[in-house]
Order: C-alpha cells, then sequence, then structure tokens
C-alpha cells in the first residue's frame, strides 16, 4: 500500500513538471505572436507615411523597441505611428522585463538550484553503516542526543523531508538524509535493519505513520516513540514502536517531586541491575547543616552518598562537604538501603506539615502532570492558568489569570507558598516569572522548566534553586536504551558504566586505589562472578577478573580512561 501512494505522488509530481512545461510554452508563443503582429504592423505603418523597410528591418524594430533599447536609428513620424510605439514598448516592458524574468526563475533556474542543492544532500547512508541512531525530527531535544552521541561515538542521522531544511543542516555538520517520511524506501536507503535505535518525536499523528512505515521495511528494529496525548499511546502501540513515552508528563512528574520537605521520599532516576539511583532533596531534614561526616549515612543506613547538586552544579562528595538547604544529595544503593534513608532523615512530626500550596504557574501537559504528582503526594497547590479548560472549571485549586499579575499571585498564595514550580515552554517567560516570583519571595523555593538546554544557566541565574531541561530529559532516556548494560545516564552530566578492574590496582583495596581522588568518581558497586556488592566495603581487595561499577560526570569518566589506559585487567 505504502509503494503505490508513493508512486501516485511521483506520478503528480511529473504531472506538475509537465504543466509547468505546458505554461512556458504557452507564454513563449503568446511572446512570439506578439512579436510577429508588431513586425507585421510596423510595415503597415511605415507604408502609411510613405516609406518602406525590409522584413528583417521590422523585426529589428520590433525587437529593440519592446526590449527598451531603443536605437533611435528607425522612428515613426506620424502621432498614429508614435502611439502604436508606446503600446510595442509597454508591452516589452510587461512582458520582457517582468514577465520573462519570473518565468525564467521559476521553470529554469529554480528547478536548476534545486536539483543542484538536492545533489549536495546525501540520499543514503553508506552501505557498511550499522548501529546507528535514525531521528525522524529536528529540534532541542534532537540537538542535546546527537551531542551526547558524538561524545560517546555513536553514529546517528537525522531524516529530513525538506530539501533546505536538508542543505542547511547538512552545511551545519549534521549527518542528514533526504527523504520522505512514509517511504519505505527512504528507511532502505537508511539501513534501519542494521539501526541500533530510531528516534521518532513528531507529532501523534505523524509519528503512527512513520512507525507504521518502518514496520514495513522491519519488524525488529528498535523505535522509541514520543506521545503527547494520552488517548495515542494504545494506538502508537498497535503501529508498532518498542517504547513510548511521554515526555511531556515525565517532566511535569519530576518538576513536582523536586518539592522540598514533604514525605522526605528520594526520587529514583535510575537503575543499574539491583543498584538505584536516587536524589533527595536535604533541606528540612535532619541532614541539614551537617557535614557527610558528621551525618554518618553510609554507616546509619547503608547508602553511598556519590555526588551533591547545588543549584545545578554537581560536584563529588567529601567528609567535609557541608548539606545546606539547597543540596540535592545523589544516593547509591539497594531499595532497603534507599528506604531505610528515607526513615532515617525524616524529622519527628514534620512530614507532610505544609504552610501553604505550592503554586504550579502554567496548565500545559507539563503543568497538569505536575499537579496531578503534588495531589498524588498529597501536597496542597494550586495551578494558575490564563485559559481554564472546560474539565478545570469549578476546581477551587485552579485560579485564572496571569502567572506575570501580582493580584493572580496572591491570591493563589505566593506569600505563604514554600515552592513554586514555573512550566511553561516559553524559556523567555519562564525567566521573567523566576525574577518577578525570586524578588516577591525572596526564601521561596523555585524549580524551573527549560525547553532549551542554552537557557538552563540563565534561569539559575535568575534565582531558580532547581531547573529541569526537557531536551536533557528525552535524550538521557533515549541514551539509557542504547547500551544499559554498559551505560547508564542518570542525569545531565551525571553517568554510571561498567569497567573491569585495571591492572595497576588488582589485589589493592579500593580505599588504597583512591579513585575518588583521582579521577571524582565513586565505586557504587563491585562485580564478582555472579554476584554483585553495592557500596562495597573500602577495605575489599580487588581480583582481576572483578568489574567495577562507578558513577560520575563525563569528565571524571575521561580521566578514569587516560589514567588506566590500556591496564584494564
Amino acid at each position: 500500500m505504502k509503494f503505490l501512494f508513493s508512486e501516485l505522488a511521483a506520478l503528480v509530481n511529473r504531472a506538475q513538471q509537465k504543466n509547468n512545461v505546458r505554461l512556458l510554452l504557452r507564454f513563449l508563443l503568446i511572446l512570439a505572436g506578439f512579436f510577429t503582429l508588431y513586425s507585421l504592423l510596423f510595415h503597415f505603418l511605415m507604408e502609411y507615411e510613405g516609406r518602406k523597410h525590409s522584413w528583417l528591418t521590422g523585426f529589428y524594430w520590433t525587437l529593440t523597441v519592446m526590449s527598451t533599447l531603443g536605437f533611435g536609428d528607425i522612428t515613426f513620424t506620424s502621432d498614429l505611428g508614435r502611439l502604436f510605439s508606446i503600446v510595442v514598448l509597454l508591452t516589452g516592458i510587461i512582458f520582457l522585463l517582468v514577465m520573462l524574468p519570473f518565468t525564467f526563475i521559476q521553470f529554469f533556474y529554480a528547478p536548476w538550484l534545486e536539483e543542484q542543492n538536492r545533489a549536495r544532500t546525501p540520499r543514503a547512508l553508506p552501505e557498511n553503516t550499522s548501529r546507528h541512531v535514525i531521528l525522524t525530527r529536528f529540534d532541542a531535544a534532537a540537538v542535546q542526543l546527537i551531542e551526547k552521541l558524538d561524545r560517546y561515538g555513536i553514529a546517528y542521522a537525522i531524516l529530513v523531508a525538506d530539501p533546505q531544511e536538508a542543505l542547511r543542516l547538512h552545511e551545519a555538520g549534521y549527518r542528514v538524509v533526504l527523504g520522505l517520511l512514509d517511504d519505505p524506501a527512504t528507511y532502505e536507503r537508511l539501513h534501519v535493519r542494521q539501526a541500533a535505535l530510531v528516534v521518532v518525536l513528531n507529532d501523534d499523528v505523524t509519528s503512527t505513520n512513520v512507525i507504521f512505515t518502518i514496520r514495513e521495511v522491519c519488524e525488529q528494529v528498535i523505535t522509541v516513540t514520543n506521545v503527547d496525548q494520552d488517548e495515542s499511546l494504545d494506538i502508537l502501540q498497535l503501529a508498532g514502536s518498542t517504547h513510548t513515552f511521554q515526555f511531556t508528563k515525565m517532566l511535569g512528574q519530576a518538576l513536582a517531586r523536586r518539592v522540598l520537605g514533604y514525605g522526605h521520599q528520594a526520587n529514583v532516576i535510575g537503575r543499574f541491575d539491583e543498584l538505584l539511583i536516587a536524589e533527595a532533596a536535604a533541606g528540612r531534614t535532619r541532614l541539614q547543616g551537617l557535614t557527610l561526616a558528621e551525618s554518618r549515612l553510609r554507616e546509619l543506613t547503608g547508602v553511598n552518598v556519590v555526588g551533591l547538586w547545588e543549584e545545578g552544579r554537581f560536584s563529588p562528595p567529601g567528609p567535609e562537604t557541608r548539606i545546606g538547604e539547597a543540596t540535592i544529595l545523589v544516593l547509591a544503593g539497594s531499595g532497603e538501603q534507599i528506604r531505610r534513608y528515607e526513615m532515617h532523615v525524616a524529622l519527628p512530626g514534620k512530614p507532610g506539615e505544609q504552610t501553604g500550596p505550592v503554586l504550579v504557574l502554567g496548565g500545559g501537559r507539563v503543568g497538569m502532570a505536575a499537579a496531578a504528582t503534588l495531589r498524588r503526594m498529597g501536597i496542597d497547590y494550586r495551578l494558575v492558568e490564563k485559559k481554564i479548560s472546560r474539565a478545570l472549571q469549578g476546581d477551587e485549586r485552579v485560579v485564572q489569570g496571569s502567572a506575570a499579575d501580582l493580584e493572580t499571585l496572591v491570591q493563589a498564595g505566593i506569600n505563604e507558598s514554600p515552592a513554586v514550580i514555573i512550566t511553561t515552554h516559553d524559556d523567555d517567560l519562564n525567566i521573567y516569572l523566576t525574577i518577578y516570583c525570586r524578588r516577591l519571595r525572596p526564601d521561596v523555593q523555585l524549580i524551573c522548566r527549560a525547553t532549551l538546554e542554552r537557557n538552563v544557566k540563565t534561569l539559575y541565574r535568575a534565582g531558580a534553586n532547581l531547573v529541569i531541561s526537557y531536551a536533557s530529559l528525552v535524550s538521557t532516556t533515549i541514551l539509557n536504551l542504547l547500551n544499559p548494560e554498559k551505560l547508564l545516564v542518570v542525569s545531565e552530566g551525571l553517568n554510571i558504566f561498567r569497567t573491569p578492574v585495571p591492572a595497576g590496582i588488582v589485589a589493592r583495596s579500593l580505599a588504597s586505589a583512591r579513585i575518588r581522588e583521582k579521577t571524582g568518581l565513586s565505586v557504587v558497586a563491585l562485580r564478582r562472578r555472579e554476584e554483585t556488592f553495592i557500596n562495597p566495603d573500602p577495605a575489599t581487595p580487588l581480583q582481576a577478573d572483578d568489574e567495577l561499577i562507578l558513577i560520575g560526570t563525563a569528565e571524571g569518566e575521561q580521566r578514569f580512561g587516560e589514567l588506566y589506559a590500556g591496564s584494564s585487567g
């Protein structure tokens, strides 16, 4: 069926080309008709004035007048002849100076230029391409994903249907393939059977068509699809999508779970076999104000603090690192250890205590998801939105009005609120609201959404306590599906990876190897034969066939590779 549609599209395109040629020939025939008619009238009018010229002279005069050259060597002396000259001159201006250039551009130059651009843009990947990632849409999330793919040496290709857009991206240095999204031949040229992953981030209707087309070519390739509407989940799964994610809903949930001081639950952000990686807000817990050494978390709960987030900056832990109100701890441990942590850090009588509602600014998909998550957590909230849908009318937790209006914010409870979640898709507006809310409430917790990665630092400078990037969320989720047994990206710039024990530290203990001091990485698990030791004892001696599971930044991973290059056990 798809091949039939493709052939019909090609026939329509050829028919359009034939129609253009017909129009061009018609224009040239009209021009030739005017040229012949004026040459004949030239002879009649010259005889009327008592002069006689050859037929060649008539064509010569018509051409010079219509082209506005007008050498002046042959002229009429009568008013009738001069009126005729004016008509010929105006006709030449309209047909030769105006219509002919546009006709030439439309039917000759533009098609030639388009073919040249098409020839410069690749239409297929090299034959030996394999284990690559195919992206069917180029946006902010795709840019972030491509940066990470380049960092880990994973090949990719962007499928673009528009020739001009494809050429622009190609000249910008991206690997682009020009082709139709709904043409099975396109995916043949992309070698979809050898691809590691196909990322489909289009709208729901287009994504369904793309997935269905891919399944005509290959049933096995793994696909990742973004879903905007709840009702599209089943449809995309029926079309053949391997993984479907509602990234906007995931973002709203992640924003809501970062609210400080309610339940003190750790947010699991990654799993690596039995090992869990979680983020936990330290503010308003018994940890606030203590150093890591004073907290004795490993001794009392078994969890290992492998890093700290402070206003968007990740830093490795140290015994004297002090835990502040805005500190987010990155924890590694088993499920039981994480639960012991949650029970240990809660202050008596404090869980669930709330002085005012959490404000959610923006009632889009992200804002609605954040509100639903707060509701499930038992946290009171107020959703501020200009245009309220029929489903939200009558809800006392919804405040209609502009989030930039002081009266609206006061009505929603800005003066009593412990936290404000800013969820709009417009980064400029989010920056504005962050500065505004910080001015109104210097002590409030501000949790912000960033659509573009480049605005994350700007939002922190504007006063945000925590910023979660939509592009990072999407790229991190997708990257973790590529090679989960070797690499796990738990958040922007924070990775978990496996590696054999380097030969240089075999038979030494973890403490004496000083991996954290040298690289900034933390050993969160030790794999020995079929057994995994989570947060192993620092005195554990390392064996040649052991496998280390480390967590840290990409820079720390690079330092580890440089330090122990060629010395794997």
